[in-house]
């Protein structure tokens, strides 16, 4: 592939994640786009519990399995390296499409928040959330994480610098703001169906098993700078340390020993 090719087609990838994530906001936020989370042709709930834990485990296992080192190492037999990073960008922008495409609206209210102020105050933490999943790319290189830096460096003929171990802002109170906006876009809602609900435990879910499987690679990568960073800072939630968690879980065993 030439630089030209690689470069038109990292940034169709790029593209197509913004078009797909704007998209996402308007899905699960019920405004805006054609299709929200509660919208939709309806069905019997049967088939729509069974079609939408399939749509959530495609997206699971695409995004799982394709960020792992090995199956990176596979993919670059067969394309060039500096274009798997958008590979991985554009398919799950096809696995969230096909998820909207098919996603099967369940729409038992589980809780509605019908007083004005509350109601608006849960609407504007999801839009915080948003925020926050934003603004958590572009402290550690967005353009990067979506492939664009990567064809654009090639474009120019310069070659990636290795990877370096930063902790900017917001990386300083938790590990991960950027899951930690994505489970607070999904949660805090005013209306939450039986679909939105299995949606967020869905996606929820599948969080805390990236986080676990993106930790060790980190942990592989960076080594005790990684470590000791996971010893100084919470994972998700703001100043719950580890060895507050570990303390936690200590009484709990020893209550029930006692029990």
């Amino acid at each position: 592939m030439g630089r030209g090719i690689t470069f038109a087609y990292g940034l169709a990838s790029y593209c197509a994640f913004l078009g797909t994530i704007l998209y996402t906001i308007g899905f699960v936020s019920g405004f805006g786009v054609p299709k929200t989370i509660d919208t939709g042709q309806a069905a019997p709930l049967s088939e729509a519990l069974i079609v939408n834990i399939l749509l959530l485990s495609v997206f699971t296992v695409q995004h799982s399995v394709m960020a792992r080192k090995p199956f990176k190492k596979w993919l670059t037999q067969f394309i060039p390296s500096v274009v798997e990073r958008s590979t991985y960008v554009l398919l799950s922008s096809l696995a969230l499409i096909l998820l909207f495409w098919q996603w099967r609206p369940i729409t038992h209210v589980v809780w509605h928040m019908s007083e004005p102020t509350l109601a608006i105050v849960l609407f504007g933490l999801s839009l915080f959330g948003w925020l926050l999943v934003f603004a958590s790319t572009f402290l550690i290189s967005h353009l990067e994480l979506f492939g664009l830096r990567q064809v654009l460096l090639n474009l120019t003929g310069q070659r990636q610098a290795e990877p370096q171990f930063r902790t900017p802002m917001l990386y300083k109170i938790v590990r991960h703001p950027l899951y930690l906006g994505f489970v607070i876009a999904m949660w805090a809602t005013p209306l939450m169906t039986a679909g939105h609900l299995l949606f967020a435990v869905g996606a929820t879910a599948y969080i805390l098993v990236g986080i676990a499987l993106e930790e060790r690679d980190l942990s592989e990568l960076f080594g005790d700078e990684y470590n000791h960073y996971r010893q100084r800072v919470p994972m998700l939630v703001p100043l719950l340390r580890k060895h507050d968690v570990d303390k936690a879980t200590a009484i709990h065993r020893a209550n029930s020993e006692i029990c």
